[in-house]
């Protein structure tokens, strides 16, 4: 695995903002001021060698034309389980292998249908931005207005 400049550019971006998933257009606009001579090709070539080497995670979403990246981080095997993903900020929540036995054995039995966990993603809204939607401080913070 060859180290360039690029690669270290987009694992660094990524690995900062590792709970969020980014198209490579995106990636592309977040680093370009920082690469020099970069064009485009170059960032799709290091994100399929990224999600070969297990270091990204792919999704294509439903109804959308793009993929979308995301880094590994500690769940170098993404590919063995199954995501859930904000539909309104876009955050990625790893679902624990359990939970992925015990939803895919339903589904199994209830409609006769094998789920890939891998090819599978949950789109619902995270707790936060349902609080925020709903006018509540996701962080539990009451007003504190003096006046």
């Amino acid at each position: 695995m060859y180290k360039t400049k690029v690669r270290t550019l987009i694992i660094s971006y990524l690995k900062s903002n590792s709970d969020r998933r980014f198209t490579a257009r995106e990636i592309y606009d977040s680093i370009k001021d920082q690469a020099g001579s970069l064009n485009q090709t170059t960032i799709y070539r290091n994100m399929d060698r990224l999600c070969e080497e297990g270091e990204l995670v792919r999704y294509k979403e439903p109804n959308r034309n793009a993929w979308y990246y995301q880094y590994s981080d500690e769940h170098k095997h993404c590919n063995r389980h199954m995501h859930a993903q904000c539909s309104t900020c876009g955050k990625i929540f790893h679902l624990e292998k359990p939970f992925v036995d015990e939803f895919t054995d339903r589904i199994r039995t209830m409609y006769g249908l094998d789920v890939s966990p891998s090819d599978t993603i949950i789109i619902g809204q995270c707790e936060d931005c349902g609080q925020m939607e709903a006018g509540e401080d996701p962080c539990g913070d009451e007003d504190k207005n003096t006046t």
